[in-house]
């Protein structure tokens, strides 16, 4: 199984963090339980390599933060504000309280990955006192992953909220205009732009600019450039990200960008659970077109067991079935007949 994924995905495991640092500036039914196991290691290998390219790779960029000066250290820290949560642990609140911002930040978002209803009122009670405080390290960034790498959509939101404090990107138009231009004006800081712009939309800045700008850069001829607007639509996470997301996997002549679509429509991102139920008669309808080679009738085969945690494997017919006794009508998206055509 992991000899195969590797051979899919076509993306290395991640390197260990020195070689990281060296690069700063530069078809049958007995596969069908591997189908879930598949797409969740996919997503996670294939997302955190994605971010490795742009974050480490990309000649130009400068993602590693150096410590502060040590006058800014001993500028004074801001109190930390108690939740009004009364079953957040009032030790752990009593000890994080004395850490400098950048560690409560850390510490707490590392906490609502496992304690969500300890930490996620601390977080954003202090999100205002951490802003300007706190830097976009790779200890903040690697933990922002892994929390949106959570079942709990409190949790995403609150990694999505402190990796815009992080970048001091407020919730305003003119964070917008600041990602804006360096998409369209800078292509060394374009990608990661991509993906906060899809947050900040997310966070209600704007979101149909949002969704007309990603999905522009989705039609990119760069490969790159196609990649981070998928994960912007992800991040955008509303009903109208489905259809984009749905088009990608079929149709990019990208693998990787067919992988991340398909990842973001299983489980990656900001979107619901509902929302993702909606992509399922469309996805039906892709496991029936014999025109997708099989690595792609594969990714829909396991996004389509990864959202209703059924088993049908590649008929389309006992899927058919399946969804017809299971379907409700708040489920139910229509998306116009020719949105797949190539």
């Amino acid at each position: 199984m992991n000899d195969s994924l590797e051979d899919i995905s076509g993306v290395p495991r991640p390197a260990p963090y020195q070689e990281r640092a060296a690069h700063r500036e530069s078809d049958t039914p007995n596969r069908l339980p591997g189908y879930v196991s598949f797409l969740i290691l996919l997503a996670a290998i294939s997302t955190l390599a994605g971010y490795r390219v742009a974050r480490f790779e990309i000649a130009g960029l400068r993602w590693f933060h150096t410590a502060p000066p040590l006058a800014s250290a001993l500028v004074q820290r801001p109190v930390l504000v108690p939740a009004s949560d009364p079953r957040a642990n009032n030790t752990d609140a009593e000890v994080i309280s004395h850490l400098a911002p950048q560690q409560q930040a850390e510490r707490l978002l590392e906490l609502a990955i496992h304690r969500p209803d300890q930490s996620l009122g601390l977080i954003h009670k202090n999100l205002d006192s951490w802003r300007g405080h706190l830097q976009d390290t790779d200890q903040l960034f690697h933990l922002v992953l892994a929390a949106l790498d959570s079942n709990d959509p409190r949790v995403r939101v609150a990694a999505v909220e402190i990796d815009l404090v992080a970048n001091n990107l407020r919730k305003s138009p003119q964070s917008l205009a600041k990602l804006l231009n360096q998409i369209h004006n800078d292509p060394d800081s374009r990608y990661l732009a991509l993906w906060r712009l899809g947050a900040l939309g997310n966070r209600g800045v704007e979101p149909a600019t949002v969704l007309a700008t990603l999905l522009r850069y989705s039609h990119d001829s760069n490969q790159q450039t196609r990649f981070w607007a998928v994960e912007g639509l992800a991040m955008l996470g509303t009903a109208e990200s489905i259809g984009p997301l749905l088009s990608i996997l079929a149709h990019d002549p990208a693998r990787q960008v067919r992988e991340r679509a398909a990842c973001n429509l299983a489980r990656s991102g900001m979107l619901t659970d509902e929302q993702r139920l909606t992509a399922v008669p469309q996805l039906l309808n892709l496991l029936d077109d014999d025109s997708l080679e099989p690595a792609t009738q594969d990714l829909v085969c396991a996004s389509l067991q990864s959202i209703t945690g059924a088993s049908f494997g590649k008929d389309p017919d006992a899927w058919r079935e399946w969804w017809a006794h299971h379907d409700r009508p708040e489920r139910t998206h229509h998306v116009p007949k020719g949105l797949l055509l190539a």
